[in-house]
């Protein structure tokens, strides 16, 4: 089943998590949405720096440590995704109790693992 993701912190660098998360979804056959702050290309995704709004959000996986991510609060909560995925390094009380009060779950988890074991 495409779960349509949201990859925020998308590397151009092929040696970050994030990169390899935005390959694998899509090898899996997942819709993928790159977001970051540098305008370069994932294979054929673009890296998205002026981010905006996208529907039929299944998953927004997150690759900002949570100091970096409270700005983007009202961003996240506003693509209403059926779940956050905090890979390591993410995980953020704050993010996960406001995700909860919008009928959102969230895991802690790897992305890549997740993937790679079929649980995704």
């Amino acid at each position: 089943m495409n779960k349509k993701t949201v990859v925020i912190g998308a590397s151009p660098k092929e040696d970050r998590y994030s990169n390899k998360a935005v390959k694998m979804l899509q090898v899996n056959k997942h819709d993928v949405v790159a977001l970051g702050f540098v305008d370069a290309l994932i294979n054929d995704i673009p890296i998205e720096i002026n981010w905006k709004n996208y529907d039929n959000i299944n998953t927004v996986t997150l690759y900002l440590n949570p100091q970096r991510q409270k700005e983007y609060y009202n961003y996240i909560l506003s693509l209403k995704p059926k779940r956050i995925i905090f890979n390591p390094g993410t995980e953020n009380e704050e993010l996960k109790l406001l995700a909860k009060k919008n009928d959102i779950s969230t895991l802690e988890a790897c992305t890549l693992v997740l993937l790679t074991t079929g649980q995704y």
